[in-house]
């Protein structure tokens, strides 16, 4: 049964500017970039609406020149212009939503997360550079910094400590060696064998066959069938995949039962 903590537990949707339309706008990695840098008391741009009669509005976007300073040395410079696509969303519902959460839970009075819906998405627009000389040389750098191999060859003037890699641990190769002068197992006579067994099933009642391997040092397949002539094999616990003799192989005795009281 699930404990009550796992469950999804529902919240309020603050639905106050569902009917309000927004834009989603896509811009290049590189004002994005300048952008996350930027504090937020900044102005980061302006936006340029031009309306003309009979004609699709036009968009453009004015980098500020605060976003355009924050560069670092020997960053090329990117451009201050850019026109906005507009496309119109039709076949699609799409929606902005917010999620605030508590920034102080040892509060006297506790804060709760709250889940808003911000608008609507009623148009796209894609933003995009013009394609002056100032992009053209940010293009060439970006394509210059994409072909630089990520690795390089490096001449060394001194010896390098390094940590090389080996065809083979040290513990692997111990545990080949033991393994070769152990030597392959070889089958003992049979009724060597069944004399081990004997004496093992003479302290213990039941064995596993690994145990069994250990004390008789037989290959598993000879044992197996040596087993199967003087042993049960046990398919249900409380002694599940453990070997036991043949009631007529047992040389412990039996429980004897408990003698019948008498009543005078």
């Amino acid at each position: 049964m699930m404990s009550t903590s796992n469950l999804h537990v529902d919240r309020d949707l603050d639905l106050s500017n569902a009917g309000r339309g927004v834009w989603l706008v896509k811009v290049p990695k590189y004002i994005a970039n300048k952008w996350e840098k930027a504090p937020g008391n900044i102005e980061v741009g302006k936006l340029k609406i031009s309306k003309n009669p009979g004609q699709k509005a036009q968009v453009s976007l004015t980098l500020s020149e605060s976003v355009l300073c924050l560069k670092e040395p020997g960053e090329e410079n990117i451009p201050r212009d850019h026109r906005l696509d507009v496309s119109t969303v039709t076949r699609q519902t799409l929606g902005i939503f917010s999620h605030i959460t508590p920034s102080n839970s040892d509060s006297v009075v506790p804060e709760t997360e709250k889940l808003s819906m911000e608008g609507r998405i009623v148009q796209k627009l894609e933003c995009r550079p013009y394609a002056d000389s100032c992009y053209m040389k940010l293009k060439v750098e970006t394509i210059r910094k994409a072909s630089v191999p990520v690795r390089q060859v490096q001449q060394l003037d001194r010896i390098v400590q390094n940590f090389k890699p080996v065809s083979d641990h040290k513990h692997n190769i111990e545990y080949e060696e033991k393994k070769k002068a152990e030597g392959k197992k070889a089958r003992d006579d049979k009724d060597s064998v069944l004399e081990m067994l004997f004496a093992a099933f003479e302290k213990h009642q039941y064995y596993n066959i690994r145990d069994l391997v250990k004390i008789t040092r037989q290959p598993i397949v000879y044992l197996k069938e040596i087993l199967k002539e003087v042993c049960n094999y046990n398919l249900r616990n409380p002694h599940k995949n453990m070997w036991e003799l043949k009631p007529e192989y047992r040389h412990y005795k039996e429980p004897e039962p408990a003698p019948a009281s008498s009543d005078d």
